[in-house]
């Protein structure tokens, strides 16, 4: 673009154009002492010739422009009092400019004259100005262009017809104002971007400096226009942002590209007066319209984002639901555009926005962001990244200062938590260590949610947790240190210290069930002290906590189920475990669970996939219990209602004989069975008075199955010969 002369060369060319500048000067200004129009015109026109120079830099270029504007200063003052005095009409001054030689200094005069023609007003400001930004075309040259527009804005600047203006019009004086300002950026937006394209290849990063040095020439127009009183919100939403927007994609230019997003912005900013939900509606329009043109670009998003930032410093929590919406809405824009949450916590301003929302809408924003995690089944695979996002869903995770317990409707809260609860388990990344770390880092996070919060975020956690032993399984380890590797010990660990937190809320018929869930995969990963630990932890939640006899009853079922499953345990650990157990089936409140929880019991004695655990002897001895309890609960109900009571206890006790009489156990024998039911059918012909359909049908299909058994012939039906069932 410029010709490639030494800096000796370009000072000596820059010297040469000041002296033509002073010594026309000089002339000009002899011509103005002396009231001479034409010869001021004359020497005003050549010393503006020195600006078609082509051989300068921007900066040096710059220096002599400055020269030649001061002395414009001088020869508008000469016109105004011309004109004022009546020497000359305005409008034959406006015209006699025009026929100036070259287009440069022609278009230069007429700036000048063109400020005093609106300065006088025998013309409308708006034509005026029409007419000059129109004239200012003829210049393409984009360097002399650029100066020659930046001179335009600064003579004009003070003119426009804004309302309470000395130069307001009519009712759309405010639009002509806009729509000046805007058409002279625009036009010099083009010019600056055409600098790039000019010019060999090799001096492309020349170009560029250059370029960054001239660019508040650019901006300038903007900042004016910011300084128009008339501009309301609804203006800059529906006609100053998409006109610069427009400019912004249109241009194919990154420099140009940033700087007029900065310039944007700076103009947003510049509006002190502007309501704080007028403002974030124009970052709203403008992020979409970035999402939308640049979603590649997050420095842009992030940039508008910290704008945002910017503006709301400094003041409290956002109480305008007006404002609220336009956050959420800003908010929602990067999450809704990249359907990825990872995306958005790379947006170092994302947090710091949401910081700035009241208790209720971080909330709304903290469910609409887990919304986004599942709707896109989106993985979150590294602990800094949850660490980071755990940040934005505080509100759900923990009580926010100054929230009120009785604010909170007991649906949505448990909606909300419902919801993390699934978010966890989207949690995930393949590589144990790290994984180990994102369950640390939800640990932190959640068992600061308080009692409220843990019976619904830690079974999440827990269950998390054992898929990752699952995938361990078979390593072990010492557990010593802060950096440990991903071993199922120390997993466990973790595990220990999350479900005794929430044993304290108290929450303890579900600490036992996640208790048990442990022990059984520690039994797994062939880890007996950790699995009779879990147990442990178990029973002392069933002494000490859990007194409702209903949930006694529930606890007690899970603990023998989960016992009978347990092949790890030595003969003295489980002869303790099963001991208790047996006791605890004993000691229920109501005889009939009495009696159901010791024939559980029995199942303890005898699997068939465990050596070693086929104990006949005290399969009997809790079959024979179970009876005895069977018998009492009979006479307990014949005392209170005259009655010996239903047969059903009786007939599920039948049903666990013929089970372990399958099994093979010797202890068990037919003479046995048909004892038992000469026993049920004695009981039933007593109380034949109140008969109970559902246990003459139990009893019925019992003994059916007898029959359809010895049909079956061989071994099963030889076994069962020799009972009667009919």
């Amino acid at each position: 673009m410029l010709p490639d002369g030494g800096g000796d060369d370009e000072e000596r060319w820059l010297a040469e154009g000041i002296a033509g500048v002073q010594q026309n000067a000089f002339y000009m200004h002899r011509a103005l002492d002396s009231n001479n129009l034409k010869d001021a015109l004359k020497y005003s026109a050549q010393m503006l010739s020195e600006l078609r120079t082509s051989r300068l830099s921007p900066h040096k270029y710059y220096e002599l422009y400055m020269r030649a504007f001061d002395e414009m200063r001088k020869l508008e003052m000469f016109f105004r009092e011309e004109t004022r005095r009546g020497s000359c009409s305005v409008v034959d001054l406006y015209e006699l400019v025009q026929h100036a030689g070259n287009v440069l200094p022609r278009l230069y005069l007429l700036c000048t004259v063109g400020s005093v023609y609106i300065k006088s007003k025998e013309a409308p400001a708006k034509d005026v100005l029409k007419d000059l930004v129109e004239m200012c075309r003829g210049i393409q040259h984009p360097l002399r262009g650029l100066f020659l527009r930046s001179y335009l804005s600064q003579i004009s600047r003070d003119k426009l017809p804004d309302i309470g203006s000395e130069y307001e019009g009519d009712a759309d004086s405010i639009n002509d104002a806009v729509e000046f300002v805007l058409q002279n950026f625009i036009e010099m937006n083009k010019l600056w971007v055409r600098m790039q394209h000019q010019g060999p290849a090799r001096e492309k990063d020349k170009r560029g400096k250059e370029r960054n040095e001239l660019r508040d020439l650019v901006g300038k127009n903007l900042h004016v226009l910011s300084q128009i009183e008339g501009v309301d919100l609804e203006m800059y939403k529906e006609t100053v942002l998409p006109r610069i927007s427009e400019q912004v994609v249109n241009c194919k230019d990154d420099l140009a590209q940033f700087y007029l997003m900065d310039c944007i912005i700076q103009v947003i900013e510049a509006q002190v007066d502007m309501p704080v939900v007028g403002a974030v509606t124009l970052y709203v329009s403008l992020l979409t319209f970035t999402l939308r043109v640049h979603p590649d670009r997050l420095d842009y998003v992030d940039q508008v984002l910290g704008a945002c930032v910017k503006k709301l410093s400094g003041k409290a929590k956002l109480e305008d639901s007006r404002a609220t919406k336009q956050i959420v809405a800003l908010l929602s824009a990067p999450l809704e555009k990249y359907s990825n949450i990872v995306t958005a916590l790379e947006l170092s301003n994302y947090p710091r926005v949401m910081d700035y929302l009241d208790n209720a809408t971080t909330k709304v924003m903290a469910v609409v962001i887990i919304q986004s995690i599942m709707k896109n089944t989106t993985c979150i695979s590294t602990s800094d990244k949850i660490e980071a996002l755990f940040d934005l869903i505080k509100g759900l995770i923990k009580d926010m200062e100054g929230a009120q317990d009785d604010e909170l409707d007991e649906e949505d809260f448990k909606e909300e938590q419902n919801s993390v609860a699934r978010l966890i388990h989207m949690l995930h990344n393949d590589d144990p260590e790290e994984m180990l770390k994102i369950l640390c880092t939800v640990q932190k996070h959640i068992l600061q949610g308080g009692p409220k919060r843990l019976p619904f975020t830690v079974p999440s956690l827990v269950f998390s947790a054992l898929k990752l032993v699952r995938r361990l399984q078979g390593q072990d380890g010492d557990v010593t240190g802060e950096e440990v590797p991903a071993t199922p010990k120390k997993i466990f660990q973790i595990l220990h210290q999350t479900i005794e937190a929430l044993s304290c809320v108290p929450c303890p018929e579900l600490s036992l069930r996640l208790f048990l869930q442990c022990a059984e995969a520690a039994n797994d990963c062939d880890l007996e002290p950790v699995a009779y630990e879990f147990f442990t932890q178990a029973f002392i939640l069933y002494e000490e906590e859990i007194t409702d006899s209903k949930a006694q009853i529930t606890a007690l079922h899970l603990i023998i189920g989960t016992l009978q499953r347990m092949n790890i345990f030595g003969v003295e650990n489980r002869d303790t475990l099963t001991h208790k157990t047996t006791g605890y089936s004993a000691k229920l409140l109501k005889k009939p669970d009495q009696c159901r929880a010791v024939y559980a019991c029995s199942h303890l004695f005898w699997t068939d996939d465990q050596d070693g655990i086929m104990d006949g002897e005290r399969v009997l001895l809790c079959l024979k219990r179970a009876l005895r309890i069977a018998n009492a609960a009979q006479q307990m109900a014949n005392v209170s209602k005259g009655s010996s009571g239903s047969v059903t206890l009786f007939i599920e006790i039948l049903n666990k004989y013929l089970y372990f009489f399958e099994k093979g156990i010797p202890q068990i024998t037919n003479t046995v069975i048909q004892d038992l039911i000469e026993l049920i059918r004695t009981e039933k012909q007593n109380d034949s008075q109140t008969s109970d359909p559902s246990a003459e049908a139990f009893f019925a299909s019992t003994l059916r199955y007898i029959e359809f058994q010895k049909q079956k012939g061989g071994s099963i039906g030889e076994k069962y010969e020799q009972i009667k069932a009919a």
